[in-house]
């Protein structure tokens, strides 16, 4: 299913380890309704990203560093698999 992945930081980083929590949106990209919230942290995601997608690394190293930022970072039209999105929660009918 192809999404879009919207961040927001939340709380405040694990400087000893990297580690930033993130609230991670996860909409339908066709305009469906259907929007999800899941709580989860900067290493989480990237390592979910690199798992089960076939983005490009440097798409998704432009990705990990506007993690960084006060405003989080945006995927738009990502290809996540059923098995994926079940994994986290998001449940399709």
């Amino acid at each position: 299913m192809r999404v879009n992945l919207i961040t927001q930081p939340f709380g405040q980083p694990n400087s000893s380890k990297g580690k930033i929590p993130l609230s991670l949106t996860i909409r339908p990209a066709c305009g469906l309704p259907g929007e999800y919230e899941f709580p989860t942290d900067s290493e989480s995601l990237m390592r979910l990203l690199r798992k089960e997608t076939s983005l490009r690394a440097a798409v998704l190293e432009r990705f990990e560093d506007k993690l960084k930022t006060p405003i989080g970072a945006r995927l738009l039209d990502v290809d996540l698999s059923e098995s994926v999105l079940t994994s986290i929660g998001y449940f399709i009918d």
